[in-house]
């Protein structure tokens, strides 16, 4: 796996290019410490916003509220014109259109490895963004977590908001006393931003910035057998982890305005910190960390962001280089994207940019200048990508207009698909499980396509036309867990409960669950009663 290191005298800093950028190692070169969670395993999971997502290091978040769509994609990564190694990782951003550069150096001397983020927004109108860096450190039984605020907003899987005392009675700053899963969403008092974990022996991580990343949060599974399920699931036995994080907003379900042709600019520093008396009272602790923070000075802003690059060391995508070849992003030295980054998954878009038409199945771009191009273009695919143009402007009504004519010259499965999806979004669960059986129909193999065809089947009240699929699966497809969930739901709900009792006696597995779904154990009392307790394998609760 590409993985690139910095080093100074005290630290030694790895990322994976190749996995969204991620910081996957901090290493105190003195004691050998590790301050970072680096897992174990890279355990891919359903946490993130495409079925791709791991535990460990530290996670740039761009986009919408959630883990971004790139934490499993290629970044570009090139050395930067600098006096010492500086390395920057970019990418664009294609769901709000934004170019992000991460520029990480470790300069001759420094006890903190710096970290300066650019977000450019290239588009004349203003954007939403959402930004944290999440960052996973180890948890033992005595961990604590300390930031310079008294108050937090407090976010549980009952989904309220609720401000509470931090860090209250009893003390949560310590997450290996937790019951249950939950984020602290702090509100910051200093002018330096600040977020800090510490083992019982007082060493650990501390996390600082400039002000405009003002936000900080804590997260901890908790210890239920839910929280510990989702440990191992996702980070292997005796590997426990939690995340101290920082944003630009104070919660994750906001986002801020970032103005047409801007660009927002932020530093990051992650330092080791030894706390010299690990158990005082947290008033002190935090006291402490503050004099520290305070001695180390604010971060200040790389003095890199504007230098070009000089050897790039890794290649990311092509959406950027496609961007710029249709007008919407200008060409710049620091942030290159050059025409031999394009690819096979930018081909059609350059045809359309070049013929005015979108030829065969293209993956999904979105902007002005494209919807301008696909209005253009007469063809069935084209419309598609028209109709997905118009829904992410909010205009309904244009979308399925434009899916109505593709369907009319031809029955595609994607544009039946994007139909059936609005009206699943209007509540008519039947027009929606009519239409994926047809899109179905004519992609038997596209495994997705199945998932949501069966649970559009079960949403609608037709659990045994959704048993009738299943029974026509290839082997394959029938034994994928997500699957055999749904057999097992159809199969109680059509009154077929020995079919469900020998699913459940067989073992399920579903390799994408998500964070928070609570299939498992729904479906395990449905079927038992409340009074039969849950197997730890079925246990993934966050509550």
């Amino acid at each position: 796996m590409p993985a690139i290191t910095l080093e100074n005298e005290h630290l030694r800093a790895v990322f994976l290019p190749g996995l969204g950028g991620r910081l996957w190692s901090l290493v105190e070169l003195s004691t050998g410490r590790e301050l970072l969670h680096r897992n174990p395993v890279i355990q891919p999971a359903n946490l993130a916003l495409r079925d791709a997502w791991f535990a460990g290091g530290v996670e740039w978040n761009l986009g919408t509220t959630g883990h971004w769509a790139l934490t499993c994609d290629p970044l570009h990564a090139a050395w930067v014109d600098a006096p010492y190694p500086v390395l920057r990782l970019y990418e664009y951003e294609r769901m709000r259109g934004l170019v992000v550069q991460i520029d990480a150096a470790l300069p001759p001397g420094s006890r903190a490895l710096v970290v300066s983020v650019a977000v450019r927004n290239p588009r004349p109108e203003s954007v939403p963004v959402y930004w944290w860096s999440t960052i996973a450190v180890p948890q033992t039984p005595g961990t604590r977590v300390l930031a310079p605020a008294t108050l937090a907003d407090h976010f549980g899987y009952a989904h309220r908001l609720t401000t509470v005392p931090y860090p209250g009675d009893p003390d949560v700053s310590r997450p290996g006393t937790w019951r249950a899963a939950a984020d602290y969403f702090f509100h910051v008092t200093s002018e330096t931003p600040w977020i800090a974990a510490v083992d019982a022996e007082g060493h650990g991580l501390l996390h600082t910035s400039t002000p405009r990343l003002r936000g900080r949060k804590l997260f901890g599974w908790g210890t239920s057998p839910g929280g510990d399920h989702w440990q191992r699931w996702l980070s292997g036995p005796r590997s426990p982890y939690l995340e101290i994080q920082a944003g630009l907003a104070r919660t994750q379900l906001q986002h801020l305005a970032l103005p047409g042709h801007t660009t927002w600019t932020w530093t990051e520093t992650y330092r080791p910190l030894a706390l010299p008396e690990p158990d005082a009272p947290y008033d002190r602790a935090r006291a402490a960390v503050d004099v520290l923070v305070q001695a180390s000075g604010q971060p200040e802003t790389g003095p890199w962001t504007e230098l070009p690059v000089t050897d790039v060391i890794h290649r990311g995508s092509g959406w950027g280089a496609l961007e710029r070849r249709a007008g919407g992003l200008p060409a710049s030295a620091a942030t290159p994207f050059p025409d031999d980054t394009l690819g096979a998954e930018q081909a059609p878009w350059l045809t359309l940019l070049e013929d005015g038409r979108l030829p065969g199945e293209a993956e999904c771009v979105v902007g002005a200048r494209w919807l301008a191009l696909l209005r253009a273009a007469a063809d069935p695919h084209g419309r598609y990508h028209l109709g997905l143009n118009l829904w992410s402007t909010g205009d309904r009504a244009a979308a399925l207009d434009a899916w109505g004519k593709a369907l009319a010259e031809r029955r595609d499965p994607l544009v039946l698909r994007a139909v059936a999806e609005a009206h699943r979004i209007d509540g008519d669960d039947a027009t929606a499980a009519a239409l994926l059986l047809e899109a179905h129909a004519l992609a038997p193999a596209v495994r997705p396509l199945t998932v949501e065809t069966l649970a559009a089947l079960l949403a609608a009240g037709r659990p045994a036309d959704a048993l009738t699929l299943i029974d026509r699966l290839p082997p394959g497809d029938r034994a994928h867990g997500r699957i055999r969930l749904l057999e097992a739901r159809a199969a109680l709900a059509a009154g077929e409960r020995d079919r469900t009792g020998r699913i459940l006696r067989d073992g399920l597995v579903v390799p994408d669950l998500r964070e928070g779904e609570d299939a498992l154990d729904e479906l395990w009392f449905a079927y038992h009663g409340e009074e039969r307790d849950l197997p730890a394998d079925y246990d993934f609760r966050m509550s």
